[in-house]
């Protein structure tokens, strides 16, 4: 959530008036983040999130936006997206598209205890539960080619080390993806900054703009490598057992997907250490920019290749 695109007071004024939430009394930037313009917007009737999406297509926008909404309308906690008066849940603002969902009390908790662990994977489930029943289908942006085409980016900036163990794992991927497993649509960045808590609550999960059609236990395991890790990438295993517990008590994992799980770690891995290589070396110009290191995710897919970690659970087919 960086600043991208400027936006004025004046100019979100203008804009909300399509809208039934009253006029507009302060609009302040969000800095953290990586991919779209964001700003907290207070009006005369209610605390609002002002998204402009940078990189995703306005074709694409219905689907991360319906998924938001059907996920709200299913009972799962997340931020309401807000419909003007057409019914439409984005207009054009400042030449992106723009949307505006409901602000959630709370805020990330950067140090999960066990509670907040097992509050991600219990959320987690439902959401994927939810997602049975959600249609419509997208392609995953930061699927197969978008990791192929990403390894040749970086591959300038990178040593001969790292490039020959992301072709080796990019091998592997391709190979383990012959084996197909439940799918429907998922969060796929289900990190610590994008979920809110207050207290010990969980208030919200945020941030879907890397929503796509996808496999349940890879998103799982994206959330696994992030919630339940000491810091140098092992997995602590007091947070990831009540983590998983806390998931399958809502969606049991059918046998390959136990089956899968250590690869699962490794795509997840390697997904977000090529995104991470990519904003590091080649950067947007953002107003407000908060890039992450990548050695956390080369050390995390590396310690998945050298240490197995095999699904740590034995009653959880369904």
């Amino acid at each position: 959530m960086s600043v991208f695109t400027r936006v004025t007071e004046s100019e979100v004024s203008a804009w909300l008036t399509r809208f039934s939430v009253g006029a507009a009394r302060s609009l302040t930037p969000i800095s953290e983040g990586i991919e779209n313009t964001n700003y907290f917007l207070s009006t005369t009737e209610g605390e609002y999130v002002l998204t402009l999406y940078e990189r995703v297509p306005a074709e694409d926008l219905p689907f991360y936006l319906n998924f938001t909404a059907h996920l709200a309308k299913s009972g799962v906690a997340v931020p309401t997206p807000i419909a003007d008066r057409t019914g439409g849940l984005f207009s054009i603002l400042n030449g992106r598209p723009a949307a505006l969902t409901q602000r959630i009390p709370g805020r990330p908790n950067m140090q999960p205890s066990v509670v907040h662990c097992e509050a991600v994977g219990r959320e987690l489930g439902r959401l994927h539960n939810a997602s049975r029943h959600f249609r419509t289908r997208i392609s995953n942006k930061r699927g197969p080619a978008w990791t192929l085409s990403t390894s040749r980016a970086v591959r300038p900036f990178i040593s001969a080390d790292q490039n020959a163990l992301i072709e080796s794992e990019l091998k592997f991927q391709r190979e383990r993806r012959q084996t197909r497993l439940p799918n429907g649509a998922i969060h796929a960045d289900l990190f610590r900054d994008n979920v809110l808590f207050d207290g010990d609550r969980l208030s919200g999960l945020i941030d879907f703009g890397f929503a796509a059609t996808d496999e349940f236990a890879y998103d799982l395991a994206i959330t696994a490598n992030d919630w339940c890790v000491i810091p140098g990438g092992e997995f602590d295993n007091t947070r990831l057992i009540p983590f998983l517990k806390a998931y399958v008590a809502e969606r049991p994992l059918s046998e390959a997907e136990q089956m899968a799980w250590p690869a699962l770690l490794r795509a997840a891995a390697i997904r977000f250490w090529l995104s991470r290589l990519y904003d590091l070396h080649l950067p947007r110009a953002a107003e407000l920019n908060t890039p992450h290191d990548p050695a956390v995710f080369e050390r995390i897919l590396r310690l998945r290749i050298e240490q197995i970690c095999f699904w740590p659970l034995t009653d959880s087919v369904s």
